[in-house]
């Protein structure tokens, strides 16, 4: 396993993390396989990984909707163990549902909620869950600075840290409005490279001396798991031999800002590719000939865009409510991954959904890409229609 440091705070963390997420589950999200999970961790630790993270509503029965099972497991997971201990091993990560807190004293509340379910005296790394500019106004004027600085202060947490889900502009100003971030999570891969925090507010934080701290590197398994047959022709036109799943993390490892990478590990032989990949890759070891291969496989991913729709909402708003840039994005996402999944492609959170067209034209008249929007809404609602 190799080892990188997490910013300024000169702890060496392991360069492949284990994210608790997406364990291995008994055929519902909040029925966790309790032994095949475990047996995962362990190994993990085993081979070198000391870096465990959580939070409190990953594997709850609806997402994002309540308590999950993720961090009860994890607590359950950590004690005990040879030695000093399982949990003594490694730094453990989980996050404030900051979705849920409506006044100061409930960060308190959560906070001591959590530290029960993960059978722990202290977090090491507590991050402010899935930040974007306004939910980042919001609990900075609840006091969640106040809220870390005395959680640090009081032993109870080690260092303070926030996921991010916002605009790539608000990302900075959330680095610069509180000095003892010790880390930024963001999502990132070879195809989200311009998403969200992106490369420029990855390398911002590293640049003022923050871990980066990278999820979805596989973009929830899209990237690893039966790509589409114009990317796997790139990869296997290759001579390395590299799965796509070790082209995406090996893309990751080599962004030198990069502190570690989570990977939702659900089976043995994930959890062992990672591992043997950890133990290879470095930052800024791919040849210039290596790195045209993500080009290349982006354009093959983009041959199959249905609409170049490139989100100006110049067509906004429609006087009927249609979310016509959303719409666009979900028809083009589930064309790129053969996939019709709602929650995946986005679909899931469009309110003006397409069936509310009229077929004004307005839209038409005022896209500056000469789009036949009407027709792609058609084809958005006959390609979502259960």
């Amino acid at each position: 396993m190799q080892y990188r440091r997490l910013g300024k705070t000169g702890i060496e963390v392991s360069a492949l993390g284990f994210g608790c997420m997406r364990l291995p589950t008994l055929g519902a999200p909040d029925r966790i396989d309790e032994t095949a999970a475990t047996d995962l961790l362990h190994e993990a630790i085993e081979a070198g990984v000391n870096y465990i993270d959580t939070a409190w509503f990953y594997h709850s029965a609806v997402a994002m909707a309540g308590a999950g099972e993720s961090e009860p497991f994890v607590g359950r997971a950590l004690s005990g163990g040879p030695g000093e201990g399982w949990r003594k091993r490694v730094y453990l990560a989980t996050k404030l549902p900051q979705q849920l807190i409506k006044t100061r004293e409930e960060m308190d509340g959560f906070l001591a909620r959590q530290l029960e379910r993960l059978q722990t005296d202290h977090i090491d790394f507590y991050l402010v869950h899935g930040l974007s500019g306004d939910s980042w106004n919001r609990m900075r004027d609840l006091g969640v600075r106040e809220f870390l600085d005395k959680a640090r202060e009081r032993g109870l947490i080690r260092h303070a840290a926030f996921s991010f889900h916002g605009k790539k502009e608000d990302f900075p100003r959330i680095i610069d409005e509180y000095d003892a971030w010790a880390f930024g999570q963001i999502q990132y891969n070879y195809i989200d490279t311009d998403y969200q925090a992106g490369i420029s507010g990855l390398r911002y934080a590293a640049g003022k001396g923050l871990g980066v701290v990278v999820m979805e590197p596989l973009k929830g398994g899209r990237l690893a798991n039966k790509v589409p047959a114009e990317m796997q022709a790139v990869f296997d036109a290759r001579p390395e031999g590299w799965s796509p799943a070790e082209w995406a993390l090996r893309y990751v490892w080599n962004e030198p800002g990069v502190s570690l990478l989570l990977s939702g590990m659900g089976d043995k032989a994930q959890l062992e590719e990672n591992l043997r990949v950890a133990g290879e890759a470095a930052s800024g070891a791919m040849t210039a000939e290596m790195l045209e291969v993500y080009g290349a496989a982006r354009k093959a991913l983009q041959s199959r865009t249905k609409a170049e729709c490139t989100a100006c909402r110049y067509c906004q708003p429609c006087p009927f409510g249609v979310q016509i840039p959303e719409c666009l994005a979900a028809l083009n996402s589930a064309a790129r991954w053969d996939t019709k999944d709602a929650w995946l492609t986005g679909w899931s959170q469009i309110k003006g959904r397409p069936d509310a067209c009229t077929e004004c034209g307005q839209c038409e008249e005022a896209c500056p890409q000469g789009l036949p929007i009407r027709k792609l809404l058609k084809d958005t609602a006959a390609a979502f229609k259960s």
